[in-house]
C-alpha cells in the first residue's frame, strides 16, 4: 500500500475535526505525493462533483484492536461493534469519506492539486485512494443506517458576544461556527467551567459550554 497524496485540511489537531464528513463546509485541498504528480491521473476528474478519499487514520493507530467501541452517537456510554460503527479504532487504521471536489488546478511544483469541501480529516492525513463519487451506485437514501439515521443537527447555540469570530474571514468563520454548534467536546465532558482550545488553521479558538450554549471566550 503506498501514500499517493496528503490532505491540507484547517484541523490541526484531532480535537475539533467533524465526526463525518459533509458536516461543516471547511475546505482543504488534496496534495499528491511527488511519485503520482501526474496530471494524467486526474484526467476527467473535474467532470464530478463529489470524490471519495480512502485514507489512514494515522494519529490512532495501535497494536492491538477491540471488537467493540463507544460511538458518540450513542452518548460515548453503549457499546457496538466496531464494525457497526465508522470508529477510528480499527484493525486496519482505513477511513473513507465523501467530500465535495470544488476543483482541479494544476501547479507548476505541486502538479495536479484538488480542493475540496466538506473533509472530516486532519491535517497532513495520509491518502491512500481517490475514487470518483456515483450517484447511481454510491446513494441509496431509502437505506437504513442503524443508530445514525440522519446527520446530526447542531446541538449548541453560539455566543460571540465580543465578535472574535469576526476576525476571521468568511469562509472560516462559517466553518468554525459549524465545527462549535456540532460541539466538539468528547460526550463524556459536560464540565462548565472547563476551557477547550479548539485549533483552525492558524488560529485557535478557546470556547466553553454552558448548557446548551457554546460561547468563544477568547480568539488567538
Amino acid at each position: 500500500m503506498k501514500q499517493i497524496a496528503h490532505i491540507e485540511s484547517p484541523y490541526r489537531d484531532k480535537f475539533g475535526v467533524p465526526r463525518q464528513a459533509g458536516l461543516v463546509d471547511s475546505k482543504a485541498c488534496v496534495v499528491f505525493e511527488p511519485d503520482f504528480r501526474v496530471p494524467e491521473a486526474v484526467r476527467g476528474l473535474e467532470a464530478f462533483d463529489y470524490v471519495w478519499l480512502v485514507w489512514q487514520f494515522h494519529l490512532t493507530e495501535r497494536t492491538e484492536w477491540s471488537p467493540t467501541v463507544r460511538p458518540p452517537r450513542l452518548g460515548g456510554n453503549r457499546r457496538v461493534g466496531v464494525f457497526a460503527t465508522r470508529s477510528p479504532f480499527r484493525p486496519n487504521p482505513i477511513g473513507l469519506s465523501c467530500v465535495r471536489l470544488l476543483r482541479v488546478e494544476h501547479d507548476s511544483h505541486l502538479g495536479p492539486v484538488l480542493y475540496v469541501q466538506g473533509a472530516d480529516l486532519v491535517d497532513d492525513t495520509p491518502i491512500l485512494d481517490i475514487k470518483p463519487y456515483l450517484a447511481y451506485a454510491d446513494a441509496h437514501p431509502e437505506a437504513r443506517s442503524g443508530f445514525a439515521q440522519a446527520a446530526p443537527a447542531p446541538s449548541l447555540q453560539l455566543v460571540d458576544d465580543h465578535g472574535l469570530l469576526l476576525q476571521l474571514d468568511e469562509d472560516e468563520r462559517r466553518a468554525v461556527e459549524q465545527s462549535l454548534r456540532h460541539d466538539p467536546r468528547p460526550r463524556y465532558q459536560h464540565d462548565p467551567q472547563r476551557l477547550y482550545t479548539f485549533a483552525y488553521g492558524t488560529h485557535e479558538i478557546v470556547f466553553r459550554v454552558v448548557d446548551n450554549h457554546v460561547e468563544v471566550v477568547t480568539l488567538k
